[in-house]
């Protein structure tokens, strides 16, 4: 007859750790930090280019705020990084639309990757 070993209290810990990082959706709003970001390089470079881009109000906005916005929802506590997240995908959604001939159709992974991420950390318990 066999006998079961307890689980010690440090591997219940790092389950519930690893637990709540899936439930939260701390993966994907760190995904849309970096594809933001690296859509924003591209905008910026394409605004300071030999054949430079418009500057209107969508590709300025998307040249300014899309990673600061999503580095907050990806990095800081649920209470910052709600309202962030909101933030970040309103200001995504109106640059795209503003620019979507352009540079904004670059952002959209960005907006999926942050609207999966949001929603998981709205959801998740406190």
């Amino acid at each position: 007859m066999s006998t079961q070993q307890p689980i010690p209290a440090s591997a219940s810990v790092a389950i519930a750790d690893r637990r709540w990082s899936i439930v939260s959706g701390r993966p994907w709003r760190r995904g849309a930090f970096l594809l933001a970001g690296a859509a924003q390089i591209i905008t910026i470079s394409a605004l300071l280019s030999v054949d430079p881009l418009p500057a209107t109000w969508s590709a300025l906005l998307l040249a300014i705020a899309p990673a600061p916005l999503t580095a907050l929802a990806a990095f800081m506590p649920p209470v910052i990084a709600k309202p962030a997240a909101v933030v970040a995908a309103v200001a995504m959604i109106v640059g795209i639309l503003g620019g979507i001939g352009r540079t904004g159709s670059l952002f959209i992974p960005a907006l999926v990757a942050l609207v999966v991420g949001g929603a998981r950390l709205w959801l998740a318990e406190p």
